[in-house]
């Protein structure tokens, strides 16, 4: 089968390069691994906020998040290179694995102009309330989230003539005697064979969330107790990652972490979060407090927090919350979960229902009780009402005492957003080789790319998806004239 542009994955970024390569009069065939009635990956389940403080403008920390979060020990000689030209930087700069300044500059500058492009499709944006009760930053939403945009893109591309093959899993690059991509093998319902030829491949097929081998060989052992956020993350089994990888793609991104959300392992309902953990208190297995539960607004430090709940026994905690969680308005908002709490008239009587020990609860509980302090409680904004110095782990914020019943508790696990780990690519979503040279014919966009290092910038994820995925499909599309 022959096309100017295969693209693979049928999310926000798969879809957007369909809808840009369409418009510029190529020929597109999209691989989703899904049925029909699944397709969109990720952006299906999520809410796609994006960081933004209007339709035109990004938020304000947009670039100064990505900046502080933009790698490991890095060497200031190499980082000030970054100043000239993305052309002009060495083979190494290129492919350093830290986020590059070209690839925020761009996703900002492209990022007001794709929503008003989302817009010309009908997908609408509005401030929505969100599961956030404190925040730290702005963000906008499409009205329906991501399945809103999933619902106005594919229709389009399936108007404007693309092709869909549901069921079919992309398996190896094809590349010809010059190195140039060329097309990919596939394979389809029943184990059957596929091949497409193309000008262009466009890998936008996810990270690997969905593949518990890649997940303990690059996580670790823990690995064991993830599971993705929604239903969408099974589907995304790192393969694009791996063919890409396998012709000499450069690797990008922090293999070693992900997007972490707090999860209630009872429920099965998309992205069951419980954010509600800053009003109380985090025990694990041991009845143990582990963290500082509080440390800024909760949007921006969950992340960090879940990360410290995967490294508890068996990958699990509890939030202890009393009767006076009721005045924290809306405090229910924040629990996604279609599970109740469990609940009870006493301490001790909360932790046999937990499985924990009475004795240990209590006196974990009776300890930060004992280190609480008293003045004005603000559930609505940073109030530093903190524990008193000394005791350890601190609460930096809304420390009140666990003593008024009935008491309440949720369970919490690790759940796997999206991995950190990818491949490389240009601002023109050039997939790069090692050497920092664009492997010629291959693109890539979405969560594959790898962008994150350090702590998540939030609401990020899908915006970057459309902005990229619109760069490659024109990119792609360019090239059936070359």
């Amino acid at each position: 089968m022959d096309f100017d542009v295969v693209i693979v994955g049928c999310g926000a970024a798969g879809l957007s390069a369909a809808m840009e390569a369409l418009e510029q009069g190529a020929s597109v065939a999209l691989l989703e691994r899904s049925d029909i009635e699944n397709r969109g990956g990720q952006t299906r389940w999520t809410e796609a906020l994006m960081r933004m403080k209007s339709e035109t403008e990004v938020a304000d920390d947009l670039e100064s998040h990505f900046a502080e979060n933009a790698g490991h020990y890095l060497d200031p000689e190499l980082v000030a290179e970054t100043a000239q030209d993305f052309e002009n930087w060495s083979s190494i700069v290129k492919v350093l694995n830290f986020t590059d300044p070209e690839l925020i500059g761009t996703l900002a500058d492209r990022a007001g102009p794709s929503l008003q492009w989302l817009k010309r499709y009908g997908v609408r944006f509005d401030s929505q309330p969100g599961y956030f009760i404190t925040t730290c930053t702005t963000r906008l939403g499409p009205v329906g989230g991501g399945l809103a945009i999933v619902e106005a893109l594919a229709p389009a591309a399936e108007k404007a003539g693309a092709r869909f093959f549901y069921e079919t899993t992309a398996r190896r690059l094809v590349l010809n005697e010059a190195g140039v991509v060329v097309g990919l093998e596939a394979s389809g319902k029943g184990n059957q064979r596929l091949r497409f030829h193309a000008r262009s491949v466009i890998l936008a097929c996810g990270g690997f969330q969905g593949n518990a081998e890649m997940l303990v060989r690059y996580l670790g052992p823990n690995a064991r107790y993830l599971r993705p956020v929604a239903r969408g993350g099974y589907y995304n089994k790192g393969e694009g990652i791996r063919m890409a990888l396998d012709i000499g793609a450069a690797p990008a991104g922090d293999f070693s972490e992900i997007h972490a959300e707090p999860l209630d392992p009872r429920s099965g309902a998309p992205e069951p979060i419980v954010l509600v953990f800053n009003y109380g208190i985090l025990v694990n297995k041991r009845a143990e407090r582990f963290i500082n539960e509080a440390p800024s607004t909760v949007d921006a430090t969950y992340e960090n927090i879940t990360r410290q709940i995967l490294k508890q026994p068996e990958g699990i905690a509890w939030v202890i919350l009393d009767s006076k969680i009721d005045d924290v308005p809306n405090w229910k908002r924040s629990v996604r979960s279609d599970q109740p709490p469990v609940s009870a008239p006493s301490l001790e009587a909360l932790a046999e229902a937990l499985g924990l020990d009475p004795a240990a609860l209590r006196a974990t509980v009776g300890q930060y009780n004992a280190a609480c302090t008293d003045g004005p409680f603000d559930p609505l904004r940073k109030d530093d009402l903190a524990t008193a110095p000394g005791y350890q782990p601190p609460k930096s914020h809304w420390s009140r005492r666990i003593d008024q019943g009935p008491f309440f508790a949720y369970p919490v696990i690790c759940g796997n957003c999206f991995t950190f780990g990818g491949i490389k690519v240009s601002p023109r979503s050039e997939v790069l080789n090692t050497d920092g040279e664009p492997i010629d014919g291959l693109y890539a966009a979405g969560e594959m790319t790898g962008l994150y290092y350090g702590t998540y910038t939030g609401a990020t994820s899908v915006l970057r998806g459309v902005v990229f995925g619109r760069i490659a499909g024109a990119q792609a599309a360019a090239r059936r004239l070359a």
